[in-house]
């Protein structure tokens, strides 16, 4: 089956000016969460903005179920896409409210006012997003964080099978990262595609299927996240020494990243952020080569997941049988009592492949996840 949205080849540079983005390739399937990373001045938005046709790419091309976006007419386009902007002070004098309903436009006919379900589909978003109370403000009237909550808003209303949203969680408080984050993971697991640009890569390792690095000068590494946001590819990009690290609380275990100093350039060899070279390899191949280090010797690792409803407990079976070879034993119990069910899982395999599967056990809206390796 082809992916929902596939970038081949990609390259772009404004007029006159150096190489951008160079020979971009990645794609997002239904479902999945695309994290996008990199250096200030590397080309996120610019990528956003080539991916989506709003910026022509020199070479290359983005596909949307297999067809160019870019003979695709703009109303087709824009009925199965959501865009959210980075939000900047707002000149209009349209609500909150009739802001979120505009993004409704691509569903109402020419001629056509609103109808009750349009209205009700804003109103049921901004309620999500904990905004109702800023329904009557208008735009010019609300601060930064509050104007991207509405903006955030207006692609939901949309119901877009793609959604793109060029940095988030930016002007936004601990509470409303938090609560846009679980919006777009949400998302994903009802079946929406959901693209962004982050500052933040620990955000990618908590909530994202895919991740892709854009390095100064066009070129870019892209595959899952493990293999993807490792310290390495971060020494490399960002020219940062930094550590990844685990935070244990009582329902699962997150990764986090602590950045610790600037990493010194070697002497003769590529600057901090230069694309990645290991072993002679460079982009994804090197990536892949970084995560296939990783006790991949074999390993025994037990896995317990507890779920509050039979269609999460659908999505993690789904996703034990596609791991099947490496179960050698599992235990279920339901507690009606408390209205939850228990999983208990053993594996025995290589570890980037138990890693894999507790990291995308962890992106599962609703589930709380804890993996034990054995001693060896």
């Amino acid at each position: 089956m082809s992916p929902l949205l596939k970038v081949e080849n990609g390259s772009f540079a404004y007029r006159g000016g150096p190489q951008i983005l160079d020979n971009i390739n990645f794609e997002v399937n239904a479902g999945e969460i695309l994290a996008v990373l990199g250096p200030n001045g590397a080309g996120k938005t610019t990528l956003l903005r080539c991916m989506m046709d709003m910026l022509r790419w020199d070479s290359g091309r983005s596909l949307l179920d297999g067809e160019d976006i870019h003979s695709m007419p703009a109303r087709k386009l824009w009925s199965r896409m959501a865009y959210v902007p980075q939000a900047k002070s707002a000149a209009s004098s349209y609500t909150a409210f009739q802001t979120v309903l505009l993004g409704r436009s691509s569903r109402i006919g020419t001629f056509s006012s609103p109808s009750a379900e349009d209205m009700e589909k804003a109103e049921a978003v901004m309620r999500q997003l904990g905004i109702l109370d800023l329904a009557d403000k208008q735009c010019y009237a609300v601060s930064g964080g509050e104007l991207q909550m509405v903006l955030i808003a207006r692609a939901m209303a949309s119901e877009p099978e793609i959604l793109v949203l060029d940095e988030p969680e930016s002007n936004l408080d601990f509470r409303n990262q938090l609560v846009v984050l679980d919006t777009i993971s949400i998302l994903a697991a009802d079946g929406v595609a959901c693209v962004f640009n982050t500052h933040y890569p620990a955000h990618a390792l908590q909530r994202a299927h895919r991740s892709l690095i854009l390095n100064k000068g066009g070129g870019c590494i892209s595959g899952s996240t493990p293999e993807i946001v490792t310290e390495d590819n971060i020494r490399r990009a960002f020219g940062v020494n930094a550590v990844i690290g685990e935070i244990e609380t009582a329902e699962s275990v997150l990764k986090n990243v602590m950045p610790l100093s600037i990493a010194e350039t070697r002497q003769g060899g590529p600057e901090p952020g230069a694309p990645s070279e290991a072993a002679g390899l460079t982009g994804h191949e090197a990536a892949n080569a970084d995560a296939a280090g990783r006790n991949d010797e074999g390993c025994i690792a037990s896995v317990s997941i507890i779920m509050k409803d039979n269609a999460t407990a659908d999505k993690v079976n789904s996703l034990l049988h596609e791991y099947n070879h490496l179960l050698i034993g599992r235990m279920g119990l339901p507690h009606r009592g408390r209205g939850l069910y228990i999983i208990n899982i053993t594996l025995d395999g290589a570890g980037s492949e138990i890693g894999a599967l507790s990291h995308r056990l962890s992106l599962i809206p609703g589930i709380s996840v804890k993996t034990t390796y054995a001693g060896e």
